[in-house]
């Protein structure tokens, strides 16, 4: 390890760029309502978080292997830059438009603060301070789970939403200096062909097909457009399928899709992205559409979901050593099956208290289930393959997530308030429930002998 490394102020500005990348992801969830009402456009409600997944997912890879090319410190440097001017232009926005635009933006560079801080992470510190370290950055996303819809809230009732956006900029700043002064990099810069064919090809099929559902969504029936973008959508993922088959270093490895844990755990790991994004997006709309109390507040309901979540999976590890993945997984869904029930049963007298229980319900079912994901997907290939399997399995998890906005949004009322809208998320969360339900059949499939062989053990 290069000696000029200043470790503690490192780790420091990764933990700053991780927390802002993570917080992203909740604390937008309790100003969109607000967002909305003064900017209009409600029908591009979904696309806020839909564009910004989605770019995440796309940008991740090509940060990855840039950074391989010419540098962590510069391609770091190149993702907060990316992230904050986004940052700043979404605090600026004067129109729905304009705001998913400049969350595009945002999301390219949150790309590459998703990827590059466990690498240097990796470059930086012993074997034997990595496993230490990657818990810090991962607990990071825990913290942000729990601050990020209070603090999205508060932002909202007492200065303004723009502040969620423009509260990056000092703090991506100091992450930078703090970064430039201390990462002194003595690494070998490895050569990648970067899948250029395989980004394109399939950021332009999943852009047609989430265009295609606001279309329909606004059109109501399928127009002839409409069809058009689904047939390029189409077409386009069966040219990536054919570009990631022939692909040096695809940007989704399909070989991988041979080993059956694998293929079951990304797609439970994409339905319960789809659940996710949902629960995450349309229960702090629930509190102040239907309820009608303050942003504040649904950021309270959140709370225990955040809370319950990194017990669960601290448990789900403590578990492992005595039962199998497969039994983990499938107990895990089923309690996400019981909670997601319990927002079928949401009412407008629903107290928040009652509404606390069931995301604390939630959160207690992901912990277990993901965790349990995560390991099933890392014991089930060698060393040499383990970071292109979990990156796959990520990159899965957070298409379900970009997709699942959008597709959920088709139920969504354009009147974000009332009983009409009351009827349209009971109906959002009756797909949540059918979606747990499939999940569980998949992840059955890891109950099988073989199954019980994943564990810790």
């Amino acid at each position: 390890m290069n000696q000029e490394t200043k470790q503690k102020s490192v780790v420091f500005a990764l933990l700053i760029a991780t927390f802002l990348t993570a917080i992203e992801g909740t604390i937008v969830s309790t100003a969109m309502p607000k967002i909305v009402e003064d900017l209009g456009g409600s029908e591009l409600y979904t696309w806020v978080i839909s564009v910004y997944l989605l770019a995440i997912v796309i940008s991740t890879p090509v940060f990855g292997k840039l950074a391989d090319l010419f540098g962590r410190r510069i391609m770091f440097t190149i993702g907060v830059s990316i992230f904050l001017a986004g940052s700043m232009l979404s605090g600026l926005s004067q129109s729905m438009e304009q705001l998913v635009l400049f969350r595009l933006i945002q999301g390219i560079g949150a790309g590459a603060l998703t990827t590059l801080p466990f690498t240097i992470i990796g470059d930086v510190f012993t074997f034997e301070m990595r496993a230490k370290m990657q818990g810090w950055m991962s607990s990071v996303w825990g913290i942000a789970g729990i601050t990020g819809p209070l603090a999205g809230g508060f932002i909202v009732d007492t200065i303004s939403w723009h502040w969620i956006f423009y509260m990056n900029l000092p703090f991506g700043i100091l992450s930078l200096f703090l970064l430039w002064t201390s990462l002194k990099e003595n690494i070998e810069k490895k050569k990648h062909r970067i899948d250029y064919a395989g980004i394109f090809t399939f950021a332009v099929s999943i852009t047609a097909f989430l265009y295609a559902l606001t279309l329909l969504k606004e059109e109501e029936h399928v127009t002839s457009g409409i069809l058009s973008l689904l047939i390029v959508a189409a077409i386009g993922i069966s040219l990536f399928i054919w570009i990631e088959s022939k692909a040096d270093e695809p940007m989704l490895p399909l070989t991988l899709f041979k080993n059956r844990f694998i293929t079951i755990s990304t797609i439970a790991g994409f339905l319960l992205g789809f659940i996710l994004v949902a629960v995450t997006f349309y229960i702090p709309l629930w509190v102040q559409g239907v309820t009608g109390l303050n942003a504040t507040m649904s950021g309270v309901t959140m709370l225990p979901m955040s809370i319950t979540w990194p017990f669960a999976a601290v448990l789900s590890g403590k578990l492992m050593a005595k039962t199998s993945i497969g039994r983990i997984t499938v107990m895990g869904i089923s309690v996400i099956t019981a909670g997601c029930l319990g927002l079928v049963l949401f009412t407008d007298h629903t107290i928040v208290p009652l509404m606390m229980v069931v995301t604390a319900i939630i959160g207690f079912g992901f912990g277990l289930s993901l965790t349990a994901f995560t390991v099933a997907v890392q014991s089930s290939v060698e060393w040499k393959v383990r970071g292109a399997a979990m990156g796959t399995f990520n990159l899965m998890r957070n298409l379900g997530q970009s997709i699942g906005i959008a597709v959920s949004g088709l139920w969504l009322s354009e009147k974000l308030s009332g009983q009409v809208l009351e009827s349209s998320l009971h109906t959002v969360f009756i797909i949540l429930v059918v979606l747990a339900l499939c999940a569980i059949v998949t992840a059955g499939v890891l109950l099988g002998e073989k199954g019980k062989e994943l564990s810790l053990n």
